[in-house]
Order: structure tokens, then C-alpha cells, then sequence
């Protein structure tokens, strides 16, 4: 079994455990939604770079029933 021939100093100890830490999120501040989005991503409102680039959800169940139905009438 092996076993450490001298203790391990604090100085040692905490110099390895240096880059083992918690990281704090990229949180933007968007103001075409007037909230905090993460760096590169789609805001909870849809807007990425100033533009809306997702649909709401009422809006697209909407939508989506409205298309889905004109579908089948034509292909019917």
C-alpha cells in the first residue's frame, strides 16, 4: 500500500486545490427584454441580439394549429 513519506504542507495542499472552484455564469444585462440572459444564448423571451428569433408559445400553438389544419384540407 502506499503510503506518503511526509506530510503533505498546507502551503502544498492549498497550491493544488487552487484552480478547484466555482465559476460565476457570463449574465448579460439584455436591454431589448430588460433582463439578465447568459453570453451567446436566446433570452427567456425569445430575443437574441436585439431581434425576436423564437416565437412565444401562444403564438406559436396558434400558428401551428392554424397551418396544421389549412395541411390536411389541402391534402385532402
Amino acid at each position: 500500500m502506499a503510503v506518503p513519506a511526509r506530510r503533505t504542507s498546507k502551503t502544498k495542499k492549498r497550491m493544488r486545490r487552487g484552480h478547484i472552484k466555482l465559476t460565476v455564469p457570463n449574465m448579460h444585462f439584455d436591454a431589448a427584454t430588460g433582463e439578465y440572459r447568459l453570453s451567446h444564448h436566446v433570452s427567456p423571451k425569445g430575443f437574441y441580439k436585439g431581434e425576436q428569433v423564437v416565437k412565444k408559445a401562444e403564438a406559436a400553438s396558434e400558428a401551428g394549429s392554424d397551418t396544421s389544419g389549412s395541411d390536411t384540407s389541402a391534402s385532402a
